[in-house]
């Protein structure tokens, strides 16, 4: 096992330090919550009574219970896919059952989940530095949140393996500043722990009839439950459930002791975040910065699983490839550029467009509601996969369906007052990924196939025509053939019609990126004894894909099995042990538009050609830059409806 394996698997195993690491990864999101719950409850219902509150903190109590406890960390941890959670995690697992038809669903909960990393920071920092405004009303809150988001985002590039050892610590002290603080503030209004009762949290949303606005202030508990799951490949099943115990404790006691704080105050409670009124005055700037401090590691946290959502969804082929680093040799330390500055973007226009917290919120939580929604479906269908009784997973989608459908009901109220923004975000992802899944699907399927067989001959010979000059020593494709000694007519075009490629040896590499996160592993075929191979690399979404790299690992490999032979066929150069050179082919298909196919097929090939653009090039994404590389541009001409066909003039 690699020391970075072993690492990772010490991390998942139920310790005192994993169960740090996970408080520090996997909770910052559902941690902070507590900021802006109760504000945003009371703000549903300014004429609130005892009844109103002790009811709300009831509902927020009960969700905790059943959507984070019992779906979330009881159902759907053991939904692993190789140690992976989250929605595409577990949509992997069900397309390799035969259920790839449900990638809409997948699609549809990605991209609202990726809203939600678009928002969330922004809400969360506010809320946070929004504190301050209780120490002094002229702190300039606005210009503070967009200097510390900008931090947040700076940091990724270089990495946060250093500042993440201080994760697990710091958030062990929120926590527990958030249980303290709120057993505390119990005794202003003792009769608030009727909330642990449900039967309350029933009667106040039968008698209230405004229950809508509060269901969607309640759902705001929960929002942290997707990337809790989300977040299952870093810390392990039984870390995050053991850890989940501790972590729910310290929250309800937070929340009894603000409803208790509120019910007290009575209207003075309205505008003012009872979050930082159930604190001492003289804890007030402490408890500011470690808010702050908490904002910032849940907004790590969300964008570091955004990352990860990427990897996945260009390993599932739900999006353009593009570059990845590995910022340290930790399991899951993934840097997107282009995603990240992507984020950057999406969380100032969020600030600059809302303002206040207060107004965040109304974005807040509905594109959440949708990406829980399918994650009820898929795993509904996870459950009969694993061979569940059909009426426990009706009874399972009925439970999930009807709570979440209800919560996703109550944030569409709040659709023109904020949520259209996330829904923007999420339908704008959603479409690149649906667009680029189904387009690439019908190129994929246009693509034409030699067996790789039929050529072994006029290789050989050609390798053997000295009037032919060399093209290289070594010359390597990158191939996109399935695995059934098959190889794409343009590249067999490429070597044979297209100014013939004399070479010493020909590499065909076909990179199949697999579900297993860790997977780097070869197999090679030689087709031509010391002169044609076709490689198949497997490479996991967390591993960096430097084909060059492991392209000279296979080598080195084969030339000490005595299967190659590299070193340069020029006498000049083979006399002093000179290896040869290595010469990169991309070919790039480009929609041709004399192709002649239903308009439908020409739109989603057009559409291929845009989204396209988002992505890198082979060359940078698979790290072939410092390569001699050369792109052969070539026409995929799709004929698919007859056309005329020129014939001859008659004679006379």
């Amino acid at each position: 096992m690699e020391p970075r394996d072993r690492k990772a698997s010490s991390l998942r195993r139920l310790t005192a330090m994993g169960l740090l690491v996970t408080l520090g990864i996997v909770f910052g999101d559902i941690g902070t919550s507590p900021l802006y719950v109760m504000k945003a409850i009371v703000g549903a219902n300014p004429g609130f009574d005892a009844d109103y509150v002790v009811g709300a903190v009831s509902c927020v109590i009960w969700t905790l219970t059943l959507q984070t406890t019992v779906k979330y960390v009881i159902i759907a941890l053991r939904a692993d896919n190789n140690g992976e959670g989250g929605i595409l995690a577990l949509f992997s697992l069900l397309r390799r059952r035969g259920a790839g038809w449900l990638y809409a669903v997948a699609a549809v909960g990605a991209a609202a989940l990726v809203a939600d990393g678009v928002i969330t920071p922004a809400v969360t920092v506010t809320s946070a530095v929004e504190g301050l405004l209780a120490v002094s009303p002229a702190v300039p809150v606005l210009p503070l949140v967009v200097v510390i988001i900008t931090l947040i985002f700076v940091m990724q590039r270089a990495g946060t393996a250093s500042i993440g050892r201080l994760f697990g610590p710091c958030m062990l002290s929120w926590f527990l500043m958030l249980g303290v603080v709120g057993a505390c503030a119990v005794p202003l209004y003792p009769a608030v722990l009727e909330a642990f009762n449900p039967w309350r949290a029933v009667r106040m949303l039968v008698e209230y009839p405004g229950w809508f606005l509060v269901l969607g202030a309640v759902f705001l508990c929960t929002t942290g439950a997707e990337a809790l799951y989300s977040d299952l490949g870093h810390c392990g099943r039984r870390n995050i459930a053991a850890s989940w115990l501790f972590v729910k404790v310290m929250l309800v006691l937070n929340y009894l002791g603000q409803g208790a704080w509120i019910v007290s105050a009575g209207t003075e409670a309205l505008g003012v975040n009872p979050f930082y009124a159930v604190m001492p005055r003289w804890f007030l700037i402490p408890g500011v910065v470690m808010s702050a401090l908490a904002a910032i590691i849940a907004s790590q946290a969300l964008i570091s699983g955004s990352f990860t959502i990427f990897s996945e969804a260009m390993g599932l082929d739900f999006w353009p490839r593009m570059r990845i680093r590995h910022t340290s040799e930790h399991r899951g330390r993934l840097y997107v550029p282009a995603v990240n500055w992507a984020l950057y973007a999406g969380c100032l226009l969020t600030v600059l467009i809302f303002r206040t917290s207060g107004r965040m919120e109304a974005a807040y939580g509905l594109a959440i509601t949708i990406t829980m929604l399918m994650t009820t479906v898929l795993l509904a269908f996870y459950l009969r996969m694993k061979g569940a009784p059909k009426w426990m997973v009706a009874a399972f989608l009925v439970v999930y369906a009807s709570i979440e459908g209800c919560f996703f009901v109550a944030n569409l109220f709040k659709f023109a007052h904020g949520g259209w923004f996330a829904i923007l975000v999420a339908s704008l992802v959603c479409a690149v990924m649906v667009g680029w899944r189904k387009s690439s699907g019908v190129r994929r399927s246009l693509m034409e196939y030699r067996r790789l067989d039929d050529y072994a001959g006029v290789i050989s010979d050609l390798k053997a025509d000295t009037d032919i000059p060399k093209y290289a020593s070594n010359l390597v494709y990158l191939s996109a053939a399935p695995d059934n000694g098959t190889v794409e007519s343009k590249i067999v075009y490429s070597i044979i019609n297209k100014c013939p490629k004399r070479a010493d040896h020909y590499w065909l590499v076909h990179i199949d990126h697999t579900d297993a996160p860790e997977t780097l592993e070869y197999t090679v075929r030689e087709v031509v004894a010391g002169t044609l191979f076709d490689i198949r690399m497997r490479v996991g979404f967390r591993v960096e894909p430097r084909i060059t790299v492991y392209l000279r690992q296979i080598v080195e490999d084969l030339v000490a099995a005595g299967r190659v032979d590299l070193t340069s066929s020029y006498p000049s150069l083979r006399g002093r042990g000179i290896p040869g050179d290595f010469r990169f082919v991309v070919i790039r298909r480009v929609f041709s538009p004399s192709s002649l196919c239903p308009r439908a097929t020409t739109r989603l090939m057009n559409l291929h050609e845009i989204l396209h653009h988002i992505g890198v090039t082979p060359e940078k994404a698979y790290w072939l830059d410092t390569s001699v590389v050369s792109t052969e541009v070539v026409p995929l001409v799709i004929n698919t409806s007859p056309g005329r066909r020129i014939v001859p003039a008659s004679a006379g």
